[in-house]
């Protein structure tokens, strides 16, 4: 989601194993419901409340539908079981579909979830880099190049007019953190609900440069197969909606949204787990807040910058239109 898919977002709670099917009031099917598979790109988390909420909450049972959640394993094939047709939709990066869709994956985004591309450039507090262009010769640490940290490195690096070959990228794998700690590079990029929490937690205050401040990269949100949109549009409608109702119960209700991702996520029965979490969430509320925009939807200019951006630094394996890969058809009515 993120970690060659912007939806596995790194984030402080432990890796738990992988959740087939998590169960609210509207897990486990009915006949009076129609059985719908989400695919999550990451394993149970505090990242995916809103689905969490959806299901404790009856909105999908509300909307018809009898949902299962379907969590990746690490290093699963992001858009494999729903090109398979084992899921009907996939939470997704905008950037990631439109990657897909230039290699022949006909696939839609139909909702915003994360108004804001997650990733930022993180820099100790006291440190002398006041600009993007003070990075000039600077150690950047980075899971590897791939990935949201890496499109967002170079999103920051192209709003000063600056390239990857006037930094020093550190390949560091996902001890960002513990890199800048140990001084051993300059900056890093990293999640801001995340990273920064790691850091305060361990002592270091931090200051940082987000992404969505240079480029309004579309972030993570709802895609689905173009022909389940055609054969099931009504279907994903409910789905879209029912979400979009969990996004706004988790924004409006922190503490009871990780009261209720217990129930999905174990380790969260432990109290220091659950504050690690809450932290997590309070951060991801602001990347998640429409702002006065409807719900759902996206900035048709974002998503052409998103694609120009990439086509220009050599992210698309063919140039894609915007109109292919994105459609405002399934959102609510307002």
């Amino acid at each position: 989601m993120w970690v060659k898919r912007l939806g596995a977002l790194a984030v402080v709670l432990a890796l738990l194993p992988v959740l087939v099917a998590c169960g609210g009031d509207g897990g486990g099917g009915s006949d009076d419901l129609e059985d719908v598979t989400i695919g999550l790109t990451f394993v149970p988390n505090i990242q995916f409340a809103p689905f969490y909420v959806a299901l404790e909450k009856g909105y999908y049972e509300d909307a018809g539908l009898s949902v299962e959640l379907n969590h990746h394993a690490a290093g699963a094939d992001q858009f494999g079981a729903l090109v398979a047709g084992q899921e009907d939709m996939l939470m997704s990066a905008g950037d990631e579909a439109m990657q897909a869709r230039a290699q022949g994956v006909e696939i839609v985004y139909i909702a915003e979830v994360f108004r804001k591309y997650p990733v930022a450039l993180i820099v100790p507090e006291d440190s002398d880099i006041a600009t993007i262009g003070d990075l000039a010769d600077k150690k950047v640490g980075i899971p590897g190049e791939y990935g949201a940290n890496y499109t967002g490195l170079l999103a920051l690096l192209a709003s000063a007019d600056m390239t990857k070959d006037d930094i020093q990228i550190e390949s560091v794998g996902f001890t960002q953190a513990q890199a800048l700690l140990a001084g051993q590079v300059d900056a890093i990029m990293g999640y801001v609900n995340n990273e920064p929490i790691q850091l305060e937690k361990a002592g270091m205050a931090t200051r940082n440069f987000p992404v969505s401040d240079a480029l309004p990269i579309v972030s993570n949100g709802l895609v689905a197969m173009e022909g389940y949109l055609e054969d099931h549009p009504d279907q994903a409608r409910a789905i879209v909606e029912a979400t979009l109702k969990g996004v706004e119960f988790a924004i409006e209700n922190p503490e009871e949204t990780v009261e209720i991702a217990k129930k999905f996520v174990p380790t969260l029965e432990d109290e220091q787990q659950a504050t690690d979490a809450l932290a997590v969430l309070q951060a991801s509320i602001p990347l998640w807040q429409a702002d006065g925009v409807a719900i759902g939807s996206s900035d048709p200019d974002a998503w052409q910058q998103t694609a120009d951006f990439l086509q220009s630094h050599g992210l698309l394996a063919n140039p894609v239109a915007v109109a292919d890969v994105y459609s405002a058809d399934f959102l609510p009515d307002e």
